[in-house]
């Protein structure tokens, strides 16, 4: 008997590495003698360069960069093999690094994640995959173009520094210096919200308030957008809001497609390409995924639905043991899922259950295996 153990992490609680090995420790103890595996995965989000670099066997690079208020802070890149790199924008550019008092979208900028794709061309690389989850920015990815060589000036011709703000003062795009290396690299960014640039639906609207804009400023930077986006369509010829996804990250969706013509990829597929999970499939009998809660927006985009789908176009069985089940967890059921179960034995405060997590997620796998026993 072979099994596969391929979960996302449990935020705050179990990491990816150690639900692999409860899960190995609870199979062997109520099936005997099997054959288990276990890999990271990550959703496309925070945490996905770990997973895909420990799935991989790779390394982290550090490397100086700017942080969303241009302060000076060190950021990692991963190493997959001698052409392919990994990287988080969220570990440039990311809201986790502004403090509360300090976060407004108007001067935050995507800088940094420029940088750090610079040090990855630097190095050689030439097929780079990127997460754009969890920005502190609203920039248009301004500031990260800046970081490759665009220029952007104001009607003075003045150069803009590429923060929020200067989404209203943009006249006129110069990317004549864009690093030539760009164009000799493959692109492939990690998203799975489908916003566009601009509009009610776009990245301020949807996600400003998040990042500290009031409705006011809010308004301030959808005009400030909406202005960029013009810019954009006569610099490239082609509308950024005809293609779903330029809203993510502040827009900095929209500076990858148009400036580094990136593919614009499923999050959890895209890391499962990359872990090459169909590969680990091959002889499995069962596979085991799951996360902390389990809801209807598992089904769009998340770990579960990505190993669901994999493990049924294969004709594997997969189940899932997550930490708790929400309104239309039973989208689930259509994507190869096949049944659920949660770590929580009985009604108790959430407190006691993050506190017991590891105790309660090991007792439940020992359930999961007997019942499938």
């Amino acid at each position: 008997m072979k099994l596969l153990f391929a979960s996302d992490k449990f935020k705050g609680t179990l990491s990816s590495e150690k639900t692999i090995e409860l899960l190995t420790k609870a199979a062997q103890e109520v099936l005997g003698s099997c054959e288990c595996a276990g890999v990271p995965v990550a959703d496309g989000g925070e945490g996905t360069a770990e997973a895909v670099v420990s799935a991989r066997g790779g390394s982290f690079v550090s490397v100086p960069v700017h942080g969303p208020l241009m302060e000076e802070r060190t950021a990692r890149y991963g190493v997959l093999s001698g052409t392919e790199a990994v990287l988080e924008m969220a570990e440039a550019s990311g809201l986790t690094l502004v403090p509360e008092a300090r976060r407004d979208p108007r001067f935050t900028t995507t800088y940094g994640t420029g940088e750090l794709v610079k040090a990855v061309l630097d190095a050689g690389y030439r097929d780079v995959s990127i997460a754009i989850g969890g920005s502190a920015t609203n920039d248009g990815g301004m500031g990260f173009a800046s970081a490759l060589g665009v220029r952007f000036y104001d009607a003075a011709g003045n150069v803009l520094a590429g923060r929020g703000e200067d989404l209203a003062r943009v006249a006129r795009i110069d990317a004549s210096g864009l690093d030539p290396r760009v164009a000799e690299t493959t692109f492939t960014v990690m998203c799975d919200v489908t916003n566009p640039l601009t509009g009610p639906d776009g990245a301020t609207y949807t996600f400003g308030a998040q990042k500290g804009a009031t409705p006011e400023v809010q308004a301030e930077l959808e005009a400030g957008m909406q202005n960029y986006r013009t810019l954009l369509t006569e610099t490239f010829g082609k509308d950024p809001d005809d293609t779903p996804g330029t809203g993510a990250a502040g827009g900095l969706g929209a500076a990858l497609l148009l400036f580094c013509g990136a593919d614009m990829k499923s999050g959890i597929h895209t890391v499962l390409d990359l872990i090459h999970f169909d590969d680990l499939l091959d002889g499995v009998d069962l596979v085991v995924t799951g996360e902390g809660r389990t809801d209807w927006q598992s089904a769009f985009g998340k770990v579960l639905q990505g190993v669901g789908e994999r493990s049924a176009a294969k004709g594997i069985p997969a189940v899932a043991l997550v930490g708790s089940l929400g309104d239309g967890y039973e989208k689930l059921y259509e994507c190869g899922i096949r049944s659920f179960v949660t770590t929580v034995d009985r009604p108790m405060p959430l407190e006691e259950a993050l506190e017991r997590a590891e105790e309660l997620y090991y007792n439940a796998a020992v359930r999961l295996f007997r019942f499938y026993l």
